[in-house]
């Protein structure tokens, strides 16, 4: 009995140590974040808002991404794993075209998103979180393609799959099957 309630102490410390580790954790990349935020915005007051993406700290220090881009006043300017020009101007178009009431968009995947253009991204390029400057200036996060793989606790059967000719039994209706889910970054 004494150990139990030994055991059951130990657990609660140890549960409040975590704790605070996982706190201070979010609280320091909060405030790395907050600071790159800070250098970002000082750019963009003091230079031409390109420095954000030709000087250091730039866009991608931001948001965990693959790639990212600054579309402004006409010119482009990528970082990383970034689609072509033309590639960018037909994702503005379609932007405008889809979400132009918007302020911004962001998807895991282009595809679910109705882009048209989706496929010829190929895998380089699968999520995409934009942020509208203006309704012409646009800053572009990317994400690529990420397969993951999904083990589900039953097997998938449709309503006509049966057993032996019979009913489904338990035994054999909750095999594990893995789902492989494709053309999707990480959200």
């Amino acid at each position: 009995f004494p150990l139990r309630y030994a055991c059951e102490f130990l657990m609660q410390a140890l549960g409040l140590q975590l704790n605070m580790e996982v706190q201070l954790a979010a609280q320091m990349s909060e405030k790395h974040i907050l600071r790159t935020q800070t250098l970002l915005c000082d750019m963009l007051l003091r230079d031409s808002p390109t420095g954000i993406v030709t000087q250091s700290p730039s866009i991608m220090d931001l948001v965990k991404c693959d790639g990212a881009a600054l579309y402004y006043h006409g010119k482009y300017w990528p970082l990383g794993v970034a689609p072509s020009e033309e590639k960018i101007k037909d994702i503005i178009g379609w932007l405008l075209a889809s979400h132009g009431d918007s302020t911004g968009l962001s998807t895991d995947s282009l595809a679910d998103a109705s882009y048209p253009g989706a496929a010829s991204l190929g895998d380089a390029v699968c999520g995409m979180a934009v942020a509208y400057i203006t309704s012409r200036d646009f800053l572009f996060w990317f994400r690529s393609h990420t397969a993951k793989e999904i083990k589900w606790g039953g097997a998938k059967h449709h309503p006509e799959d049966k057993d032996d000719g019979q009913r489904m039994h338990p035994r054999t209706s909750f095999n594990a099957f893995l789902e492989v889910v494709k053309s999707r970054s990480l959200p």
